[in-house]
């Protein structure tokens, strides 16, 4: 977690005095400034007008999934607004500013209610929301009254509805696999280790491993993940389709225009290929983040 906080210059005193109660990083105001805190940091803190704080990010605003969260302080120090990323660490940071004396404004409806929200239960458990598109209908749902949360380990299939949030362990990575029909476990658990090792990632950080629901029946990719006490999942075709594989796949032969990558970049939280389709003998493995 790195926390940057960025003040106008004749704010800067006041800046000075939150980034020294947080342990954060200070920065001068200027567009380069919110760049480079955007690209480095979890948590930014800007003293200076809403205003000025909006135009200043609205450029740079991706997902809510991935942006570090942003709170506005005023210059008298009086208010804690959380700009963006409410539900990802900004509400908290705020109630953490009242140890100065600020008031926080909390504008998030579920807070607003003194209900919890999906991604903040997500975070409690060490876990991400790998379906994020479910987060607001669990969150609407939240709202008209309690929602149902099971817990469950163990070899098990589920078959959940897209209003349904999935939660995985909160790491940075997700693994595609695809194999040739009939690959072995250790053929399989060879490839992934090989993969994790050529991008010197290691499998703790592993958030989720995917593949189709074509390879379902596949026992080595079941058994080379359950050797790496990782999670698989499986994807169906519409959730593949939305993510064009960059590299040339033989995935034609069961209707798909790839595997590997679409089943990495389907299940990670960026988006981004960190590893691009690798063939290791009969199997294919890409990692996203």
């Amino acid at each position: 977690m790195k926390r940057t906080v960025i003040a106008l210059g004749r704010f800067e005193e006041a800046g000075k005095k939150v980034a020294g109660f947080l342990g954060a990083e200070f920065s001068p105001y200027s567009k380069e400034a919110f760049r480079e805190a955007f690209s480095h940091s979890t948590h930014i803190v800007a003293v200076m007008s809403t205003g000025i704080v909006t135009r200043s990010i609205a450029p740079l605003l991706r997902s809510k999934w991935s942006d570090p969260a942003v709170v506005v302080v005023d210059p008298g120090l009086s208010f804690a607004i959380p700009l963006a990323g409410g539900h990802h660490g900004a509400n908290d940071l705020a109630w953490e500013l009242s140890g100065l004396g600020i008031t926080p404004v909390i504008t998030t409806a579920t807070e607003r209610a003194r209900k919890s929200s999906v991604e903040i239960v997500a975070r409690e458990h060490g876990s991400r929301v790998l379906n994020q598109e479910s987060s607001v209908n669990v969150n609407a749902a939240i709202l008209d009254g309690d929602v149902p949360f099971y817990c469950i380990s163990g070899p098990t299939m589920i078959l959940a509805g897209r209003e349904t949030a999935i939660l995985v362990k909160d790491g940075e990575y997700s693994v595609g696999v695809g194999c040739r029909r009939g690959a072995g476990k250790e053929a399989v658990e060879s490839a992934l280790r090989k993969a994790l090792s050529l991008a010197s990632i290691p499998a703790g950080e592993v958030s989720v491993f995917a593949t189709t629901v074509k390879k379902s029946h596949e026992q080595g990719i079941l058994g080379a993940v359950r050797a790496l006490g990782g999670t698989l999942i499986f994807l169906d075709d519409d959730v593949l389709a939305r993510y064009p594989p960059e590299s040339p796949s033989r995935a034609g032969a069961v209707g798909l225009a790839g595997v590997a990558e679409p089943s990495a970049l389907a299940a990670s939280r960026r988006k981004e290929l960190v590893m691009k389709k690798t063939v290791f003998g009969g199997v294919t493995v890409a990692i996203a983040r």
